[in-house]
């Protein structure tokens, strides 16, 4: 079922003809909405003459990159704009009611029993000194729903009913002691709890494993269906918005650019910035490989791999093993074994991925191939040295060839550095050239990461995330390193940044010949970019293998639900979109 957007808008590009409704009236309707926020040089307009109608029933998404205005039209529905946003135009008519001109006071029966909300980031939305239960328990408060021992109980019936086991006990624990899942469940209780007719869900997902994200996702579906309510999605990731939603509205800068059901959307783009879109995500690359390979066609153009088939080993690595000591633990556990006997080995030129969920272990191994970490018995090689062997000086040489990128590009470089002293820093600390030299070197790397050469004088905080990222894999490559690890060096970038980032990498690799170590959970990424993939589990390999061993015929059971578990991998697409 899909339902097309409000026909009253006649500017929306690529909107399609009305469809099957799921009732008579409809729940949410934003009639040309328009908000804008006030800054020190003046007006700015986040979300321009927006329309958009949701039934009863029904799952509706929005996508768009960062600054799209999709996070601010749901934040306008339930009146929630941050700082100076407001709502300068149009109607926000919920069961046909106008309530984008109510006070605070008089949206407040709206928010929670009608229009509930799971935000994006779970850590910064729970209070982290009360308890679970106390948060859940304030939301059934507010909302008159139940007090005292009927509170108690209804709590534990929801967080039941959000997936965690155990959940008396888990409602007395604080927000440090969950996982990043179960404190999204938990939010999804708060959420929840008052019942609404209609849940808006902001990234819910967005920082979770692939694995734990598909729960989450077919738990909120599960939900939907038995509650009846209407879900909003707001997301970057279209493979996730196609797979779950049935109607699907794309933004860019502020307005609606295509509006339709999803798989038609996405089936066949008709506005240029959705064709990027869909050209951009690693799930959809993914699925067209995978209809390619069905059909018989080489996708070549797909692929970012080199084909390299037989290569030197550069990086070799022997039965890692490393253990950690428990503070406070006694006895038997206070050992914790994070990597667990893994062995394997980066060809030249090539890109080895490490993947598995969070706490598998790779990004222990990756410290321990930097050697940032000491490994508790087993070796690693460079180019057939054990570098356990490496006195000081040695080592100091050695970090020139194996250089890193972090995950995040707002916390991996130094807010008080200028760009030019980022990128220049490894030169310096290496005693590479003199000034002038460093300058050229500077301004050499700036132009390989296509980044403007006046960006030297700048500074980390007027640069964008994906720009940041740029910067770092300037940094990395500063010292012209043969080995490069990639420590979930995407996971933190919209899709289009994300694709730039990952084209950028594999022009680099071809023209500087590098091996890269990518260390990620991200599987639709993994597909685009790997030559080889190493699984991991609970510290140790379940599997390993070239990626078309892997993704057309995975073995264990383990990296079969990781593969299943991306989002928009099974629809079906054309080679040619």
């Amino acid at each position: 079922m899909s339902q097309p957007v409000n026909p009253t808008n006649p500017d929306a590009e690529g909107t399609r003809p009305m469809g099957h409704r799921h009732g008579d009236e409809p729940l949410l309707e934003l009639k040309d909405l328009c908000v804008s926020f006030t800054s020190s040089t003046g007006t700015v307009e986040a979300v321009r003459n927006v329309n958009l109608t949701i039934y009863p029933g029904q799952s509706v998404a929005i996508v768009g990159e960062s600054g799209s205005g999709k996070s601010t039209t749901a934040m306008a529905v339930i009146g929630l704009l941050p700082g100076t946003g407001k709502v300068t135009g149009g109607e926000i008519l919920y069961k046909g009611k106008d309530i984008s001109t109510l006070s605070s006071k008089e949206m407040e029966a709206y928010r929670g029993s009608e229009i509930g909300l799971v935000p994006q980031d779970p850590m910064s939305n729970l209070n982290p000194v009360w308890r679970i239960g106390t948060q859940i328990k304030e939301s059934l408060r507010a909302n008159n729903i139940a007090t005292g021992s009927e509170a108690d109980k209804r709590v534990t019936e929801l967080l039941e009913e959000a997936g965690l086991p155990d959940a008396e006990r888990r409602a007395k624990q604080y927000p440090h002691e969950f996982s990043g899942g179960m404190r999204q469940r938990a939010l999804i209780g708060m959420g929840l709890a008052a019942r609404p007719n209609l849940l808006i869900a902001d990234e819910p997902t967005s920082a979770l494993d692939v694995t734990v994200q598909k729960q989450i996702l077919d738990h909120l579906g599960t939900l939907a269906d038995e509650l009846g309510n209407a879900v909003l999605f707001i997301t970057h990731d279209l493979g996730l918005a196609a797979e779950r939603a049935e109607h699907l509205v794309v933004m860019h800068r502020g307005r609606v650019v295509e509006s339709g059901p999803s798989l038609d959307i996405l089936r066949n783009p008709r506005h240029p910035y959705t064709q990027r879109l869909v050209k951009a995500a690693p799930s959809l690359a993914s699925a067209r490989i995978r209809s390619a390979q069905e059909q018989g066609v080489e996708a070549p153009e797909l692929l970012n791999h080199s084909s390299a088939e037989v290569a030197e080993e550069v990086i070799r690595v022997e039965n890692l093993t490393k253990v950690f000591d428990i503070r406070g633990a006694k006895g038997a556990k206070k050992k914790f074994k994070a990597v667990d006997d893994v062995s394997f080995g980066l060809r030249k030129g090539t890109t080895l991925a490490l993947v598995g969920e969070s706490g598998s272990g790779k990004s222990t191994v990756a410290n321990m191939v930097l050697n940032l970490l000491d490994p508790t018995s087993g070796k690693v090689y460079y180019k057939g040295t054990d570098l356990s062997t490496l006195n000081r000086r040695e080592l100091f040489a050695m970090r020139r060839k194996l250089q890193v990128v972090f995950q995040n590009p707002y916390g991996s470089l130094d807010p008080m550095y200028s760009i030019y002293r980022c990128i220049e820093e490894p030169l310096k600390v290496h005693k590479v050239g003199n000034r002038k030299e460093r300058e050229n070197r500077v301004a050499e790397l700036l132009d390989m990461v296509a980044m403007p050469r006046s960006t030297m004088r700048r500074y980390t905080n007027e640069l964008s995330g994906g720009q940041r990222q740029r910067i770092a894999v300037a940094r990395a490559l500063a010292l012209n390193p043969e080995v490069i690890v990639l420590d979930e060096a995407v996971s933190a970038l919209d899709v289009l940044v994300q694709n730039q980032i990952l084209q950028l990498m594999a022009d680099l690799q071809e023209e500087l010949d590098l091996s890269y170590l990518f260390i990620t959970h991200d599987l639709a990424v993994v597909r685009q970019t790997a030559d080889d993939i190493v699984v991991m589990k609970q510290g140790q390999v379940v599997e390993s293998g070239t990626a078309d061993e892997i993704f057309a015929g995975a073995k264990e059971a383990y990296t079969r639900d990781l593969i299943d578990s991306v989002p928009g991998l099974g629809i079906e697409l054309g080679v040619s979109i």
